[in-house]
């Protein structure tokens, strides 16, 4: 195994694969570079000089601009490179032709609903209209769980603080997030509890709903019942039976939608789990499946890939504004378009938001772009989407399972316990972070650096998909943890 890789020929850096020692000597096809410092793992060393205010390359793009002079064999990082990143820009559609390919089908065993859709478990939600029944809501889902029989597992409480005291698009926002849980296919019933004097109460609610089956969706008001416990437990078992009923049966892989994520990146995180899950989308977009890629933030200095992929120009239009919109929404809040990586992602060897855009975009795979999203909207389009949300973690993964998402895929260097709606698969950039957290971590990518292939680690990735689609359970189910969070970015009253 190499101590250090360059990810692409016209690169000035390299990323240290392990920690080089300083006076370390690499060898770039002949020509000798010795590291000048210590370069941590993770981290990038230029090969080239490169003077102040010139690009430092990697991934073949720039991930931002010397601040001073840089020599040969010196660390690269925040104290030396500065982002490039700056204001609204103008962009032009140069489209890329993108080979689809189609692959042979493959079947997983989920759950067919009555409205044509499938889920991939087949659980009893219940979802609270609004804060103050959180505690309500949880209390219901604990007891009725006992109840839980079948193909029924688990009764899933999924309490947040809104539903009232909002103004605008945030109180459209929690409607619409909890109308498309509602609506999910992974929730085989679903009790809808409302307290009965909150703004999003559950008369509005309805509206944001639309058609339901009534033996599939039961609402409860607590202001209008005795006792709210024990009306709700009885509700969940009524929806229980009725769950009870679906068995699990071979379903085209076509039918699933994969949502797109990551979080506490590192230096690796575009070496090894994000391009992994980049393969994985091309082979489920080649059987017909669909994948969502979100966290638009994150796109920042590399939209213009996703860009001059998109199918044509409607949707390159919409792109661009996916991506101004949201450089809107930061400007409008006085804060600087090209936020900085987290403390984490610094530590781990991301220097600017470029270097963590480049390395997140490879999750949408060599696919052409079919479909972009507004928060909160389903996915129709088979293959590739983009939708529009931040990149924080529980509301970007939320947002993902309310478009349709049956399953997660999170690509992590640093590790986190977090869950959201649907199974969330954590991804390991690194063999460390699995063997140190077996507990989170559920696929590990750090062996692309090793001893395997990309080709082989991606199928390995798909494979182990179709066993959580039908069925297995994801190191954050079997702990019990069930997150929600809702995009918030108004006024309270």
């Amino acid at each position: 195994m190499q101590d250090f890789i360059r990810i692409h020929e016209d690169d000035n850096v390299v990323v240290a694969i392990n920690t080089l020692a300083a006076g370390t000597v690499i060898d770039l096809g002949g020509v000798q570079v010795t590291a000048a410092e210590e370069i941590p793992a993770g981290h990038k060393m230029a090969i080239k000089d490169i003077p102040g205010g010139a690009e430092v390359i990697k991934y073949g793009f720039r991930i931002g601009n010397a601040k001073e002079d840089i020599g040969v064999g010196q660390w690269i990082h925040t104290h030396n490179v500065k982002t490039a990143l700056g204001d609204l820009l103008d962009y032009t559609y140069k489209p890329v032709t993108v080979e689809e390919k189609t692959t042979e089908d493959v079947t997983f065993l989920g759950f067919h609903r009555p409205d044509s859709k499938v889920g991939v478990r087949n659980e009893i939600w219940v979802i609270p209209t609004v804060g103050c029944v959180n505690n309500v809501a949880t209390a219901i889902a604990r007891e009725a769980s006992t109840f839980a029989k079948g193909s029924v597992e688990e009764v899933i409480a999924f309490p947040h603080p809104y539903g009232c005291s909002q103004m605008g698009d945030d109180q459209e926002y929690t409607r619409t997030i909890l109308a498309d849980l509602i609506n999910h296919p992974n929730a085989g019933g679903v009790l809808v509890l409302g307290l009965g004097c909150e703004n999003s109460n559950i008369d509005i609610l309805k509206e944001y709903i639309g058609e339901y089956d009534p033996k599939r969706v039961k609402f409860l008001v607590s202001q209008e019942v005795e006792d709210e416990l024990a009306e709700g437990v009885e509700l969940c078992k009524e929806l229980i039976d009725y769950a009870a009923g679906f068995e699990r049966e071979p379903i085209s892989v076509s039918k699933l939608v994969i949502g797109l994520k990551c979080g506490g990146s590192d230096g690796f995180s575009g070496i090894t789990a994000n391009p992994c899950v980049g393969r994985f989308s091309d082979i489920l977009i080649s059987k017909g499946g669909t994948t969502i890629l979100t966290e638009v933030p994150e796109m920042f200095g590399a939209e213009t890939i996703l860009m001059n992929r998109c199918a044509n120009e409607e949707l390159f239009n919409k792109t661009v504004d996916l991506i101004n919109d949201f450089k809107n929404y930061f400007t409008s809040h006085n804060q600087t378009i090209y936020e900085n990586p987290s403390p984490g992602n610094k530590k781990g060897g991301i220097s600017t938001l470029e270097d963590k855009s480049l390395g997140c975009t490879q999750k949408s795979g060599s696919s052409p772009v079919k479909g972009v999203l507004a928060y909160g909207e389903r996915v129709t389009t088979p293959g590739l989407n983009l939708l529009s949300a931040p990149g924080n973690d529980l509301v970007a993964s939320t947002a993902l399972a309310a478009s349709g998402a049956h399953i997660v895929l999170f690509t992590t260097g640093r590790g986190t316990p977090f869950a959201s709606p649907v199974p969330t698969v954590k991804i390991s950039t690194n063999s460390r972070l699995a063997g140190k957290k077996a507990n989170w971590i559920d696929f590990n990518t750090g062996v692309l650096v090793e001893d395997k292939s990309m080709a082989e680690t991606a199928q390995a990735l798909f494979d182990y998909v179709v066993e959580v689609a039908s069925g297995r359970k994801v190191c954050a189910e079997e702990s019990g943890f069930h997150d929600m969070a809702i995009f918030k970015q108004g006024v309270t009253l």
